[in-house]
C-alpha cells in the first residue's frame, strides 16, 4: 500500500511517501480501504517527539480518524461486511490512517451513512469524539451556564460551539479577525478577538472553558472562571495542567473511542445540529504541506488527506 510515513522525529518535511506493507487484519479485525483522513494538532507533535514522547519503531504512520470501505474481515467479525462504508478513530496508542489501508477492531468503527460523504465523516470523527466527551461528560455543561471556548475556528472548536448551543448554554468564543463571522454563524453569542483584545481583560465569571489551544492561553484560561468552576484541556499534553487556583478544578478529557458515540456524532450531524467544518484536501504525498499549514495555528476547519483508491 502507498501511505505516509516517517522513520524518525523530526520536522514536517520528515515525512516521506512510498509504499509499505498491506496490513492484515486479526481476531474481531477489519481492513479498511481508506478514501479520506484528517490531519489532527497531535499528529505533529508525535511527528516532533514531544509532547507525547519517543516512539519505539519505525517506520510509523501518522493519523487517527478516517472514512472508507471495508475490504477484508477478520476471525470472529461477523457485523460487517466486505463493501461496508464505514468511519472511525483509531484505537488509543494506535495510529495510521495516512495511508490506503488500515487494519481497525470492528467495536470501535460504525456504518457511514448513506448521504454522508467519505470526506464529511472524517471530518466529523475524532472532532465530534473530543468535543462531545470534553463539553458533555467531562465539564458536564449545563443548560444556564455560560462557557469559554478557544480557538473557536478550529475542527474540534467549531463542533463545541454547535454542541454547547444545542444544550442552550451561553457561548463565547475567542478567534483571530478572519474567523470572527465564522465562529458567529456557528453560533458563538460572544466573540474575542484575540488580536485586538486580551480575553483576560473583558473576561470573568465563566462557568467553565474548553482550552483547545495550549501554552499561554491554557494558563491564562484559569483567570477568568468563578470560583468553583472548571477547566477542560485538550491541547497541553497528556494530563490535565495543575490549576494556579484552588477553587478551580483542571480536568483532561479521556476521549474514548466506540460505536455509540459515533453514532451519535452522525445524529448530530444528520439532525442539523452540527455541521461538517470547512476542509482544505491534500494527497498523501502533500502531508508536508499539511503539517505546515497545522502547525500555523490559524486553521479554520479541517485539513483532509483525500485517498484513492484503484
Amino acid at each position: 500500500m502507498k501511505a505516509s510515513y516517517i522513520e524518525e522525529h523530526g520536522g514536517a518535511d520528515i515525512q516521506k511517501y512510498g509504499d509499505l506493507p498491506d496490513p492484515v487484519a486479526g481476531t474481531g479485525e477489519v481492513i479498511v480501504d481508506i478514501h479520506a483522513a484528517t490531519v489532527n494538532a497531535a499528529d505533529a507533535k508525535v511527528r516532533a517527539g514531544g509532547t507525547y514522547g519517543e516512539l519505539e519503531s519505525f517506520p510509523h504512520v501518522l493519523g487517527r480518524d478516517f472514512s472508507g470501505v471495508i475490504s477484508a474481515l477478520g476471525e470472529g467479525v461477523t457485523d460487517f461486511t466486505i463493501g461496508d462504508a464505514v468511519f472511525g478513530a483509531c484505537d488509543r496508542g494506535q495510529e495510521g490512517t495516512y495511508a490506503e489501508k488500515i487494519s481497525m477492531k470492528a467495536a470501535i468503527i460504525a456504518k457511514k451513512p448513506d448521504g454522508v460523504s467519505h470526506i464529511e465523516a472524517a471530518c466529523l470523527t475524532l472532532t465530534g469524539l473530543t468535543a462531545i466527551i470534553s463539553v458533555e461528560e467531562t465539564l458536564q455543561l449545563k443548560s444556564s451556564e455560560t462557557i469559554l471556548i478557544q480557538g473557536g475556528a478550529g475542527g474540534v472548536a467549531g463542533f463545541a460551539i454547535e454542541l454547547a448551543k444545542h444544550i442552550g448554554a451561553h457561548v463565547i468564543t475567542t478567534c483571530s479577525t478572519g474567523n470572527v463571522d465564522y465562529v458567529q454563524r456557528l453560533g458563538a453569542d460572544r466573540v474575542i478577538d484575540y488580536t485586538k483584545k486580551d480575553f483576560t481583560e473583558v473576561l470573568s465569571d465563566v462557568d467553565c472553558v474548553f482550552e483547545t489551544v495550549g501554552g499561554v492561553v491554557n494558563a491564562k484560561s484559569f483567570e477568568v472562571v468563578k470560583s468553583g468552576g472548571r477547566v477542560a484541556s485538550i491541547a497541553s499534553g497528556m494530563l490535565a495542567p495543575t490549576s494556579p487556583r484552588d477553587d478551580v478544578i483542571s480536568l483532561r478529557p479521556a476521549v474514548g473511542r466506540d460505536r455509540p458515540h459515533l453514532e451519535r456524532i452522525m445524529a448530530l450531524f444528520q439532525s442539523g445540529v452540527v455541521q461538517a467544518p470547512p476542509v482544505k484536501t491534500f494527497s498523501l504525498e502533500q502531508a508536508p504541506e499539511a503539517h505546515r499549514i497545522s502547525e500555523g495555528r490559524h486553521l479554520r476547519g479541517k485539513l483532509v488527506f483525500v485517498i484513492n483508491q484503484g
